[in-house]
């Protein structure tokens, strides 16, 4: 059984102790159910627009505050989002439509390739490296990526739009020539979502996220 993100994000954060982070509110959200494209999963991660993170404002964070009496802060540099696979797209997507809310971006084996195309973005998320990074004014975003050799479609070519490893580095270099804050992990030998890489990384990895933030 796969170790989830949501397990090992906290046995990073014991491990970092808590005077090297600040204090964060760790928000995890069951998707719909289904995978790749036409799925409520689909729909909801890999969709190019700010549905999701409005979903988000509207809707997730409210019932939170409500229910059980906590407050986030409307910082957009007290806020990340985080996610692997079509939650790293949506991640990504929160931060790209949203920069005033989000701006520290965590992904693993981000699904940025075309799971959900539409009539505005035809290559779907595959538009962020093609067209929309390259051609947009630089956004205030941090972002980290990573991607492992044997990726889902690592074997298939870039023109089918389906390719994590090539998304990936895309992405990183569009990031690179736009002169963003980022990062870039290839990992050797790993696979999607690999457990053991995101164990190894994760708190160097949150580190180096939320650097220049006061603790």
């Amino acid at each position: 059984m796969r170790t989830s993100l949501l397990t090992v994000g906290l046995a990073a954060l014991v491990g970092l102790g808590c005077s090297r982070l600040p204090k964060l509110i760790g928000v995890f959200i069951n998707p719909g159910p289904g995978d790749g494209p036409g799925s409520a999963r689909g729909l909801e991660y890999d969709t190019v627009s700010d549905a999701y993170v409005n979903f988000i404002e509207t809707e997730v964070l409210p019932g939170i505050e409500a229910d059980h009496g906590v407050t986030f802060t409307d910082d957009p540099e007290g806020r990340a989002s985080f996610g692997c696979s079509s939650g790293g797209a949506a991640a990504f997507t929160m931060g790209w439509f949203r920069p005033d809310l989000y701006r520290r971006i965590l992904t693993y084996s981000g699904t940025f390739v075309n799971q959900h195309p539409d009539d505005e973005y035809p290559h779907g998320a595959w538009e962020y490296h093609e067209n929309l990074i390259r051609t947009s004014k630089r956004k205030p975003l941090r972002v980290f990526l990573q991607v492992g050799e044997h990726e889902l479609g690592a074997s298939r070519p870039a023109t089918d739009l389906h390719n994590w490893v090539s998304a990936n580095r895309n992405m990183a270099r569009e990031l690179a020539a736009k002169d963003y804050h980022y990062r870039f992990v290839f990992a050797r030998d790993a696979r999607h979502c690999d457990s053991g890489v995101i164990a190894q990384t994760l708190p160097e990895t949150l580190l180096w996220l939320w650097r220049g933030y006061p603790r």
